[in-house]
């Protein structure tokens, strides 16, 4: 199971970690770990951490702060957003070789991948659509000199559905398509088949908002998640609320109690017994300080049927 949640601390800018997740743990026994490296001038590292040693390799160093990190097993990458608007490509099968950097229009906001496709959601409401395995195909022909930058196609250019600036995408478990979030309490579901009928079936749905003396307070859409098994996803927001949503029925099957901060992300287990549940004050109050003890990441165990869509029996 992996969850990349962005944890607010007390220093200016936020550390992560991440998983190379699997059904069984993690992939070779290692993990990905990027943090900061100095405060002002930070320069921002890859890391492979063998657990077995605690020998770490760093794979590459990021000119920003490290947005997402995701792996495809499928094609054996590892590949990292940051905010000085670059992908770096690491192939896990070639350990010395120099990762590819791939040069984006804006800054990455959220990063996910099915078993073909790498979806990039950005500054300006800009997403790109990947095929993985013509990108894999592309920097494994690089001659590794320095710095190995490479000019890449998408396979698909889109916008937002959604007026407002992206928070999340999550791509479908079977390969369908992907959900996205705002920050303005929705979340459109939209398919990756480019013909008018399957685009015809996208929609987008309010979410994540209160009511408070007559008036409708709106909260960002911080995280998805879909379920490997089912195919349903949960929603994780500013207002401190879970949520599993059916895609394909379009209804909502549960939400779950209020949490006392804003959830920061959320992610399921490979076999999708588990919910993880990170939470984080978000600035929604205002304060940048964060009391101690208010970051906390839950795991709950679902119950046989808690996930299943409206329709599944």
């Amino acid at each position: 199971m992996c969850v990349s949640a962005q944890l607010r601390t007390r220093s200016t800018r936020p550390a992560w970690i991440g998983t190379l997740g699997s059904e069984s743990g993690c992939i070779s026994h290692s993990l990905i770990r990027y943090r900061e490296l100095g405060k002002y001038d930070a320069v921002l590292t890859i890391c492979r951490i063998d657990i077995a040693t605690s020998t770490q390799t760093v794979l590459s160093s990021h000119e920003a702060g490290v947005r997402s990190v995701v792996y495809s097993k499928e094609h054996q990458l590892v590949i990292s957003a940051s905010w000085d608007s670059t992908l770096h490509v690491h192939r896990i099968d070639a350990p010395d070789s120099i990762p590819s950097i791939i040069p984006l229009p804006s800054k990455p906001f959220s990063v996910s991948l099915t078993a073909t496709k790498l979806v990039v959601a950005m500054a300006s409401r800009a997403l790109h659509i990947y095929d993985l395995k013509a990108l894999s195909l592309l920097t494994a022909q690089l001659d590794g000199t320095v710095p190995n930058k490479v000019e890449v196609e998408p396979w698909q250019r889109r916008e937002s559905s959604l007026k407002f600036m992206t928070r999340c995408v999550a791509c479908m478990p079977d390969d369908a398509g992907y959900a996205s979030s705002s920050i303005e309490g929705r979340v459109a579901v939209e398919w990756f088949d480019p013909s008018p009928e399957s685009q015809a079936r996208k929609y987008a749905f309010k979410c994540h908002r209160q009511t408070a003396d007559d008036v409708d307070v709106v909260y960002p859409v911080n995280t998805l998640a879909f379920h490997p098994v089912h195919g349903t996803f949960a929603s994780g927001g500013g207002d401190g609320v879970v949520a599993l949503w059916d895609g394909i029925a379009k209804r909502r099957i549960r939400q779950y109690q209020k949490y006392q901060s804003s959830v920061a992300a959320v992610d399921f287990s490979g076999n999708g017994k588990y919910l993880a549940i990170a939470v984080s004050p978000g600035f929604e109050d205002g304060k940048d300080d964060v009391v101690e003890g208010t970051v906390k990441i839950y795991v709950r165990e679902l119950g046989e049927t808690e996930a299943k869509g409206k329709g599944a029996k």
